[in-house]
């Protein structure tokens, strides 16, 4: 069984600047992809970053410029530097792992963590 744990989300002033982190652990013996997602109230999930295990990467528009994914591979941690914060940014993040395990493949989620942009 995969499990993921998130951390460092909050509140924070416009303009301000949070880095959530996501440990993946359990059997885990390849990671194919690790991203992040979001869902606002009364919105639909969507993808705000992702990076494959070929270290190329994908932003939102709505993200470019002032989100970076990175990850640690020893660690299998996947974090994502957010900059310039808005008000629109606003929402639960959710961390996403893709791998495999000795006998499966897997998907998994992270609980998810509030981020919230407010003077």
């Amino acid at each position: 069984q995969v499990q993921l744990v998130e951390s460092g989300g909050g509140l924070v002033q416009p303009g301000g600047s949070l880095r959530l982190s996501c440990v993946a652990s359990g059997s885990i013996r390849r990671i194919y992809a690790m991203g992040w997602y979001r869902q606002a109230p009364g919105k639909q999930r969507e993808l705000v970053a992702a990076g494959t295990s070929g270290n190329s990467t994908n932003y939102a528009d709505s993200v470019k410029g002032r989100f970076t994914i990175s990850r640690d591979n020893a660690k299998n941690t996947v974090y994502l530097q957010m900059n310039s914060l808005k008000p629109e940014d606003t929402a639960v993040y959710y961390c996403n792992v893709r791998g495999s395990t000795a006998t499966r493949d897997f998907g998994s989620w992270g609980q998810g963590t509030q981020v919230t942009v407010s003077s």
